[in-house]
């Protein structure tokens, strides 16, 4: 299996459909399948940058839109579809070529999942109604371990340790080592990660974002508005939504919206960035991409795969 993983706006897709074209020229069917927690969603189809049917060229593309947006697709269950649809290529005798920026996923799907039991409703919604300090405090004496390794503004992640910790009793670190389900050891893989300039990808998210304003992005707000989701659905989250849902409601300018919009974009491809570089293991490939170099060798990359 290829995995073709980096921050969003740096080339994954064009990449990805390369190497299909180019196992065909070897005699081999190559089959993209997702690993982008915004482009599972059907309602996503331009904020995402989902590919169309254009830009696919004829080749297949699975767990694209698979997802409506009325339902949040966790990183487990996104992992047990992807498994499947794994599966079904290898006993197809074709290649996956697995492709995102959802470092999460991709984690999970390869490592496994801890089996967390579910956590009490009442210590859940204690821990949530903690503000910021109170909860990063409490988490120093709880898991002192987790607590150093987050940041005390990263409110979700120290939530979720101080939920864990008091509802089993079990650290969230200890959990972890009782992953289970994870594919790794059963698949040959071939990972590339695409790490590029900084300059030249802060560049194509800013240009990437306006691009989706002419070409469907605030329509597709709109739409998504009509179905009057819960706000704290992830398409509701996704970037792009808040800022054209401020602009409709006339809460900010056009050109507020478009900044906003560009930097939360910046921001993200920031953080997957970050963790693409310090996450994989080490021996995995790294393409530094960019400018003169936008281009990769998928004979390089992937020689072993197309013997």
């Amino acid at each position: 299996m290829a995995l073709i993983a980096g921050p969003t706006a740096s080339g994954k897709s064009a990449i990805a459909i390369a190497l299909a074209h180019r196992l065909a020229k070897a005699g081999r069917r190559g089959v993209i399948v997702n690993a982008d927690s915004a482009q599972v969603y059907a309602d996503l189809r331009v904020l995402s940058a989902r590919p169309s049917e254009e830009e696919m060229k004829g080749i297949d593309h699975r767990l694209f839109g698979a997802w409506d947006g009325s339902e949040a697709c966790s990183a487990a269950a996104w992992a047990a579809r992807a498994k499947s649809e794994i599966a079904d290529i290898h006993e197809s005798g074709d290649v996956p070529i697995l492709v995102g920026g959802t470092g999460l996923y991709i984690k999970v799907l390869l490592e496994g999942i801890a089996p967390i039991p579910e956590i009490d409703p009442d210590i859940r919604a204690t821990v949530r109604a903690l503000d910021e300090d109170a909860a990063y405090k409490l988490l120093q004496i709880e898991d002192p371990l987790r607590a150093a390794q987050l940041d005390p503004g990263d409110r979700q992640r120290v939530a979720r340790a101080l939920e864990v910790k008091r509802s089993t009793g079990v650290t969230l670190a200890d959990w972890q080592l009782a992953k289970a389900g994870g594919i790794g050891e059963e698949i040959d893989l071939h990972p590339l990660l695409l790490l590029p300039d900084r300059t030249w990808l802060y560049e194509r998210c800013d240009q990437r974002f306006e691009a989706m304003l002419h070409t469907g992005a605030i329509e597709e707000v709109a739409a998504l508005l009509e179905r009057e989701l819960a706000p704290d659905l992830p398409v509701m989250r996704a970037i792009g939504v808040p800022e054209i849902a401020a602009v409709l409601a006339g809460e900010i300018d056009e050109e507020t919206m478009v900044s906003a919009g560009q930097q939360a974009t910046r921001n993200y491809a920031k953080r997957q960035y970050t963790w693409f570089r310090r996450q994989p293991p080490e021996d995995w490939p790294r393409a530094e991409i960019g400018f003169e170099s936008e281009n990769i060798d998928i004979d390089v990359y992937f020689a072993s795969l197309l013997r």
